[in-house]
């Protein structure tokens, strides 16, 4: 084997500690030492290999890219959730009790709300509707009478009126007021359905939030009640005689809030609103602490945005305190609790796999010199930097070099340097950077600004049979960031410096930055790509939003996924309870309005007419309609070398 192609042994705990596998993924992911990726659902001993997943997700004729979601994990965060709440409550002596509810916009998929429901019976574990689809939805699964179902977002009367049908119906739904002149229409239609309904008011804060979604919080928040409108509000229930109705109080100080203390005043300034309206005659009795609870995409377990400087038992047992002393400061008996935890629930049990299919070079390091024979002086110079220019400072010489490139440019853009030159003259300019980037070690860590961008410069891109857009929108939207790493040939040393790319034909179809410890990284550390092998990437904490945002763009649609649970009995401790096969082309097409059978019928006019001006054979002509209606049945991503061979050994 050549030195190029040595493979560098790497240690388990290596490759945690670089892609940050115990930061992130606490005690749900290790590292065998096979050097593949484990997942540990429960966060006990029991694993599944995430690789044995995908090739069992092949065998049933789905390919990356790939949704695993691991069920189990997505249990074990209702579970560990509910779990802090009740000792939170019991070690601070706590009168009231918790009652959770899962905001359905944060991941609607039918199999994710069916299996938090599942998973939160117990714990009278309910949901929040912020639209009317979503409440059509809350309303047909959520079967506990004692589960919660808090209504909230703009309202018309269509969902005011689903929303009092769940109360005849005999569910606790509770309608929020965001708007001042939604009180007026839920005082008419309850009286108009005879419904006694349950009421909460949000609140607009002046703690401001703090991360990402920190301004849509505050004075000038989308939704909530200014105090002036709290007071407005009240009066009007109480002029309708309806004051009993009035049984919450609601806030939302913003998703994926970094810093506890954030999350502690505004639960303090909550409370001292709850009190004061329970000393005004209303009976209250529920405080909604609204989202924020946070995941730790970097695992720094700082206030950083990606991430969160305290743990869902902290965060539990914050609120609980900080009620308990505002109520017993007021003299008021202690609220029951509901948080609309999302994010923290559903990101951790979701995986998304996809294939490295290809990879873009800056400029081939192993081509050799492109001209041997009449160079130009401009690439005399360049060798001559290269050969004798480490007499020069490091950054002197990349100085000089980058002049020369230019200079290069110039000559070739006014036609006094061939083709031949001008890709000598780059293919120089890498070289150069190359051996500059080798010596930065050199320096010790005093690394001029412009050499420390050659990571990225120098990086290989790896194309990614995958969509941004699709599966990672929030990347490119909004910046979140994303751990990803390969999920095998894990025992072997990372030696190339990548970015990756997706497959749409948008420049930002890209991911560019990535986690680390102090900072975000600019690059990632991959494995050389191997011919006639599968190299499978993994992005993880995937679960929140990413499932339901997506867009078409480029036409590429949801990807398959499976649904896994452990299985002790297996013995690859695992099985597949349901597979979901992606979206088709004719599924895509008709959600922008094409209907694939018409196209086809196209296709078949168009070649029927090449075939008779004798331009296409007959037989040929069958095989390009044959192929096209093949494929427009067909999925939209991919299809890799390495799946047409797999495929091709199974016939």
């Amino acid at each position: 084997m050549s030195k190029k192609n040595s493979v560098i042994p790497w240690a388990p705990h290596e490759a945690e500690d670089y892609y940050g596998f115990k930061r992130w993924g606490a005690s749900h992911f290790s590292v065998g030492d096979d050097g593949f990726l484990n997942v540990h659902p429960m966060g006990d001993q029991r694993r599944i290999r995430i690789m044995d997943i995908v090739k069992e997700a092949e065998s049933m004729g789905l390919r990356p890219p790939l949704t695993i979601r691991v069920q189990d994990l997505l249990r074990s965060r209702v579970m560990q959730l509910n779990e802090a709440f009740r000792a939170a409550i019991k070690d601070e002596s706590y009168d009231g009790i918790y009652r959770g509810v899962f905001p359905i916009k944060v991941n609607q998929l039918r199999e994710v709300v069916e299996e938090i429901l599942d998973a939160g019976e117990d714990y009278d574990y309910g949901l929040e509707a912020g639209s009317k689809p979503e409440l059509l939805i809350a309303l047909a699964l959520l079967e506990s009478k004692k589960a919660l179902l808090v209504c909230n977002g703009y309202k018309d009367e269509e969902y005011i009126r689903l929303a009092l049908m769940g109360r005849r119906l005999g569910k606790r739904t509770v309608i929020v007021v965001e708007q001042l002149d939604e009180v007026d229409q839920i005082i008419r239609i309850s009286k108009e359905m005879d419904v006694v309904p349950a009421i909460g008011f949000r609140v607009k804060l002046m703690t401001s939030g703090e991360g990402k979604w920190a301004k849509s919080t505050g004075e000038n928040a989308k939704f909530g009640l200014s105090p002036s409108e709290i007071i407005i509000a009240t009066k009007k229930l109480k002029r309708a005689r309806m004051q009993d109705t009035l049984q919450l109080l609601h806030f939302h100080i913003g998703s994926q809030v970094p810093n506890i203390l954030t999350i502690k005043k505004a639960v303090t300034e909550a409370a001292r609103f709850y009190c004061e309206l329970y000393k005004m005659g209303f009976p209250m009795g529920n405080i909604d602490v609204g989202g924020g609870l946070g995941i730790d995409y970097d695992g720094s377990r700082s206030n950083y945005e990606s991430s969160m400087n305290y743990s869902m038992e902290v965060y539990a047992r914050d609120i609980v305190s900080n009620i308990k002393t505002v109520c017993d400061d007021a003299d008021v008996p202690h609220p029951n609790i509901t948080s609309e935890s999302g994010r923290a629930i559903v990101a951790p049990h979701s995986i998304l796999i996809f294939e490295a299919v290809g990879k873009i070079t800056p400029e081939s390091s192993d081509s050799g010199p492109l001209v041997r024979t009449k160079k130009a002086p401009i690439v005399r110079e360049l060798e001559g930097i290269l050969k004798d220019g480490k007499r020069y400072g490091l950054l002197e010489r990349y100085h000089d070099a980058g002049q020369k490139r230019d200079e290069a440019l110039s000559l070739f853009q006014h036609g006094y340097l061939n083709l031949e030159n001008r890709a000598e003259a780059d293919r120089l300019f890498w070289e150069i950077c190359r051996e500059i980037h080798k010596e930065l070690p050199k320096l010790e860590g005093n690394v001029p600004e412009e050499l420390a961008d050659l990571d990225a410069m120098l990086s290989e891109q790896y194309v990614c049979n995958f969509s941004v857009f699709q599966s990672l929108l929030d990347h490119w939207a909004i910046d979140q960031l994303f751990p990803v790493a390969p999920i095998h040939r894990l025992n072997e040393k990372p030696t190339v410096e990548t970015t990756l790319v997706d497959i749409t034909c948008d420049s930002d179809g890209k991911v560019s930055d990535f986690i680390d410890f102090e900072d975000i990284r600019s690059t990632l550390s991959l494995h050389p790509l191997r011919e006639k092998e599968p190299y499978y990437i993994g992005a993880f904490l995937v679960g929140a939003y990413q499932d339901v945002m997506g867009d078409l763009h480029n036409l590429f649609g949801r990807v398959d996924e499976v649904h896994v649970f452990l299985e002790e009995d297996e013995e690859d401790g695992f099985y597949i309870e349901e597979a979901v096969s992606g979206y088709s082309v004719d599924k895509i097409l008709a959600m922008v309005q094409y209907d694939a059978e018409d196209l086809c019928r196209l296709m078949k006019r168009r070649i029927d007419r090449e075939t008779k001006a004798d331009k296409v054979r007959p037989r040929e002509g069958v095989a390009m309609l044959a192929l096209y209606e093949k494929l427009i049945k067909a999925k939209s991503y991919l299809v890799p070398a390495s799946a047409k061979r797999k495929s091709s050994r199974k016939k």
